[in-house]
């Protein structure tokens, strides 16, 4: 147990030192994660061989996303976003349940022998774009602020939007192994973790905004304490809202930006110490993705399994969005660039823990399936994220 330890915690070290000089190249930190995890797993050293369980790492997951969640969402710029809100609005609104629709598709075409609903669940549990994954473009001042901050709301959002569709769909399934499918209950639910989900993390964040801001005029908010402030609110708003119902991901990004409205960046440095911890538990994640199940289900990914996966990456994906930024003033590098950067991430892995519990008749090519198109997404988003930005720069000029 203690090497296990000593080997996540030395690599944070290590990554840390370097960080900088790291992020400068063109591998970006995710993916050396993700190298990393394998390299110490079974697959090459067999030097992490750590059992847990998959209870432990869905909440580790769904914490690292929700502080990532708070912390982009606060950092957003609303003035940009003011002048933008048509198209993040068009990518969640329409180029998401397009996503959904084509994902469905492109299932009903590859897979065969499966449920509608055992699709629909595959299709919106890679449907959402990682915040995190993208952090490398949404926070570069090279790429446009209009992209930016586009791909930065709905990444953010998406994620917490699809969880009350994933629910709605996980219902139905649920409520066809009884015999009947209950329409009523599942869209009662799907409506209840969004309206739960923004009042809950609106509530609570102005609380805690209005009290950050009287602590620190009095002049209690030290050093020290300065890196568990946001962890300890975003943390409150995610479990808040899980308690009552609501959609966590959601409470976190609404109240996200409703603190970076508030506070207008007079209290950054709160923030930038959250994105530290935020980043150490999101590094975590992903060295334990790298060396407990890639690791050890890389070889079952057969051929319709890793087909479905770069459909997911490419078509599904990029068509949507081109369809929905048409006429929106983007040039076509500019489409083009938005509809690749839709890396997938914590959002599905947290989605793949969800779905285990459901016992559905494909479940293990559902997981593999989820788990190739998340690797293959750090990869090739990874190793693609400074090369596009440089063309991209050289379109525009």
């Amino acid at each position: 147990m203690y090497i296990h330890i000593a080997l996540l915690a030395s690599f944070v070290l290590i990554y840390n030192l370097f960080a900088e000089k790291i992020e400068k190249t063109a591998i970006n930190g995710p993916l050396l994660y993700l190298i990393f995890g394998i390299a110490i797993g079974p697959l090459f050293l067999n030097v992490f061989d750590i059992q847990i369980e998959y209870e432990s790492y869905m909440t580790l997951a769904e914490l690292a996303l929700a502080l990532v969640l708070f912390t982009d969402a606060s950092n957003a710029n609303i003035s940009v976003l003011k002048k933008n809100i048509k198209i993040p609005s068009k990518l969640l609104l329409i180029g998401l349940p397009i996503t959904i629709l084509f994902g469905y598709l492109a299932g009903v075409a590859i897979f065969d022998g499966f449920g509608w609903i055992e699709l629909a669940i595959l299709a919106t549990a890679l449907a959402p774009t990682d915040a995190a994954l993208g952090k490398s473009v949404a926070t570069n001042p090279k790429v446009p602020s209009k992209i930016r901050e586009s791909l930065n709301v709905e990444s953010g959002l998406n994620d917490g939007i699809c969880v009350p569709i994933l629910l709605l769909f996980m219902a139905l399934f649920s409520s066809s192994t009884r015999g009947s499918i209950d329409f009523e209950f599942s869209l009662s639910l799907f409506l209840k973790q969004i309206g739960y989900g923004v009042l809950i993390g609106g509530l609570i964040t102005f609380v805690g905004a209005k009290l950050i801001t009287y602590s620190t005029s009095k002049n209690w908010i030290n050093g020290p304490r300065k890196a568990v402030i946001i962890l300890g609110l975003s943390f409150t708003c995610f479990a808040l809202a899980q308690w009552a119902g609501g959609s966590g991901f959601i409470a976190c990004f609404s109240g996200g930006l409703l603190y970076g409205a508030m506070h207008m960046n007079k209290n950054e440095e709160l923030v930038e110490a959250a994105e530290g911890l935020g980043d150490t538990l999101g590094m975590i994640t992903w060295i334990i993705f790298g060396s407990a199940f890639v690791s050890e289900y890389i070889y079952d990914f057969s051929i319709e399994v890793v087909f479905y996966a770069i459909l997911s990456l490419t078509f599904v994906r990029m068509v949507p969005v081109f369809l929905v930024l048409f006429k929106s003033g983007f040039s076509p590098s500019e489409k083009l660039f938005s509809g690749w950067f839709g890396p997938r991430g914590l959002a599905s892995i947290v989605f793949a823990v969800m779905i285990l519990d459901l016992e559905l008749p494909h479940e293990g090519t559902i997981i593999l399936t989820m788990m190739c198109t998340v690797f293959l997404s750090v990869v090739l988003h990874g190793i693609t994220a400074k090369p596009f930005i440089s063309l991209l720069t050289k379109k525009r000029k």
